[in-house]
């Protein structure tokens, strides 16, 4: 041990050579220490808003405008702080519309005025930050003028004189759009210390390779993988059931630009499959759910028999999987095994319902779930454009390398969707390949085939990676899906509603008991009154609340899609977490960028504090303090090496 010990440090003064670099080191991580704790923003279910997303992450749910208040609330007008907002939220634009208004020395002295109030916002925003990192995050053409205009200078009897010139110099040498910009965008870098984005990116809008782009440009996020992710990363991962469903919720949300648009995916073949299949179907089941869209009937009547190629697709897929993988016990999803096609009828548990569509082309009765060639040409076509579609492929790797099941993150305990549980709250046993899992190590082992799916050079593991992203979309026991089936064929064919029932893992109907939630966090090695469980998946209905067991247990929807906005009244829940505690923010439905530059209209409608700390958080009380804490604790051992003459200085 002793000589692994020196062996440690020997690799450590490699980094820090000296008594005077080791002691600089120790002394700075000490004082980061008692800086006041990052802020943290908690985001999950964007489905595809990019619009709605992006302001939300513009104005930190609400978290700038606080800043600004704080700055500005005693000496600006109501109207001047949301001015000053939205030129935080939107630099460019509201420059752009405000230079429609002004002209000359007009002009000249809102740049004055407004370069001023943001340096002042941004000097406040900086001030719970050490200067290296403030240095790290400032924008490289204006770093050395921004640190000068933020930075106290004592040395200088006129300090005024000498911002001024600066400020003046920036509009003189028309600079001041530039100069303005960067400092917008820092200002929510700094306000923001760190976004945790709680699931399903995927899905429902149309924006989600952009909400991607914007993601993989932030400063510091993690990402825990939501259902809707996870099946667009096995479709990425070449898994044909993912890929089928992946093209058949773009359809039915008529947001095929998603896959065209966004990422090259060439549907052209699937297309001709399916005007020439279903030329003569009306496909009324397969209406789209996208009602603000402008298309003609013709391009809605092409859009609906896509819909229904590829569901039809879908279906016999699940099936051959089903067959594939007996032990995902998923043989009632296999659902075209289930229908009479000589009476039109769908039997199953004992209940017999008659379709609301025959007509099955493609479908063999005798062999319901092969595919004809036609088909596979489609899903072979398609296979290849997913694998090699390289802004796909780029998304899913910056999901895989900063994203997980679950986080535990300074006493909060994250997932997208649930823990598995019996009636009695229970941990479930869960069965993969053979062997029964349940709790953390369910998350632990679901985990590694995730990764196996893309990573692995064992064809045999490889191909379990991938079929389990199937199973935790759709299965009983995903602790992504919780629900005991996807009824995603009833809700096409089935008039009758009780068929379409999904019904939820008990772990929603036990979150109010302390005991059951006490359970999951110890699972996870979080103990303590100040620790919670943070989710989404599920949106928070009206009359619903979103804290539940005392405030332990928060579920943040976030509501951005518009098809379950007329279920919850609102857009959902976003957390904030300070140093002084977490708060919830309840957001209106988005309306658009234009209505928020030109207006200044805000989505934050109203805030609810789950926990407020008498005394405030420091970066100490934190993971990342007690990581620095360890760092110091190895960084005296080199300190007491170099002391005792058992390691010799290198400088």
């Amino acid at each position: 041990m002793e000589s692994l010990e020196k062996k440690y440090l020997e690799r450590m003064s490699e980094l820090y050579p000296s008594i005077a670099k080791t002691s600089t080191e120790i002394i700075n991580l000490s004082s980061i220490l008692n800086l006041p704790k990052g802020t943290e923003h908690f985001i999950t279910d964007i489905h595809g808003e990019y619009e709605a997303f992006s302001h939300v992450l513009r104005n930190g749910s609400g978290a700038v405008r606080k800043k600004v208040t704080e700055v500005y609330g005693r000496t600006l007008s109501a109207e001047d702080i949301r001015e000053l907002s939205t030129l935080i939220y939107y630099p460019k634009e509201k420059i752009d519309l405000v230079r429609t208004e002004k002209s000359g020395e007009e002009m000249k002295d809102w740049y004055k005025v407004m370069l001023y109030r943001l340096i002042a916002v941004c000097r406040y925003t900086a001030s719970k930050y050490t200067r290296s990192k403030v240095r790290s995050m400032l924008p490289p053409d204006f770093a050395y003028v921004i640190e000068e205009l933020i930075t106290e200078r004592d040395d200088i009897e006129d300090k005024e004189a000498y911002y001024e010139e600066i400020i003046n110099t920036i509009i003189r040498i028309q600079r001041a759009d530039e100069c303005i910009i960067s400092l917008a965008e820092l200002i929510p870098k700094l306000t923001v210390d760190h976004l945790h984005i709680l699931g399903d990116i995927y899905d429902r809008g149309d924006g989600a390779p952009e909400i991607m782009d914007k993601l993989m440009e932030y400063h510091s996020l993690d990402i825990q993988w939501g259902n809707h992710d996870i099946v667009w990363m096995g479709a990425a991962a070449g898994q044909l059931c993912c890929i089928a469903n992946v093209v058949r919720v773009c359809a039915r949300y008529g947001n095929l630009d998603t896959l065209e648009d966004g990422y090259g995916i060439n549907l052209l073949p699937l297309a001709t499959f399916a005007l020439k299949t279903y030329r003569d179907d009306p496909c009324r089941q397969f209406r789209l759910k996208r009602e603000d869209r402008t298309a003609s009937s013709e391009e809605t009547g092409i859009e609906m028999q896509i819909h229904k190629a590829i569901t039809i697709i879908q279906f016999k897929l699940q099936g051959q999987l089903a067959k594939k993988r007996p032990d995902f016990h998923m043989e009632d999803r296999a659902v075209l095994n289930f229908i009479d096609y000589e009476n039109g009828t769908f039997t199953q548990a004992g209940k017999t319902y008659p379709l609301l569509d025959c007509r099955f082309p493609t479908v063999d009765p005798k062999d319901p779930n092969s595919l004809t060639e036609e088909e596979e040409q489609v899903m072979r076509r398609l296979k290849s454009a997913f694998l090699g579609c390289r802004r796909l492929q780029k998304h899913m790797m910056f999901l895989l390398n900063n994203g997980s099941l679950y986080k535990v993150d300074n006493g909060n305990l994250l997932y997208h969707g649930c823990m598995p549980l019996d009636r009695d709250g229970n941990f479930k046993n869960v069965e993969l390949y053979g062997n029964l899992y349940r709790g953390k190590d369910l998350y632990d082992h679901l985990d590694t085939y995730i990764r196996r799916a893309f990573f692995s050079t064992d064809p045999g593991h490889r191909e379990k990676g991938k079929d389990i992203l199937w199973w935790i979309w759709c299965s009983a026991d995903s602790p992504l899906f919780g629900k005991n089936r996807m009824a995603t064929f009833e809700r096409y064919f089935l008039e009758d509603r009780q068929a379409w029932e999904e019904k939820k893992n008990a772990y929603y109907q036990l979150l109010d008991r302390e005991d059951v939630v006490e359970r999951i966090l110890d699972e996870f090695g979080l103990r303590g009154e100040h620790c919670h469980i943070i989710n989404g998946h599920v949106p928070v209905k009206k009359g619903e609340q979103p804290m539940r067991c005392g405030g332990r247990v928060l579920i943040i929807d976030g509501g951005f899609s518009k098809a379950y906005q007329g279920e919850t009244g609102i857009a959902g829940y976003t957390l904030i977490f300070n140093s002084w505690g977490l708060r919830l923010v309840a957001h209106e439905p988005f309306t658009s960028t234009e209505d928020a530059i030109l207006r200044g209209t805000d989505i934050h409608s109203d805030r609810v504090m789950v926990e407020k700390y008498t005394t405030r958080l420091t970066v100490g009380d934190t993971d990342r303090g007690q990581d620095l804490r360890e760092r110091i604790r190895e960084l005296e051992e080199l300190l007491e090496a170099y002391r005792s003459g058992r390691i010799a200085e290198k400088a």
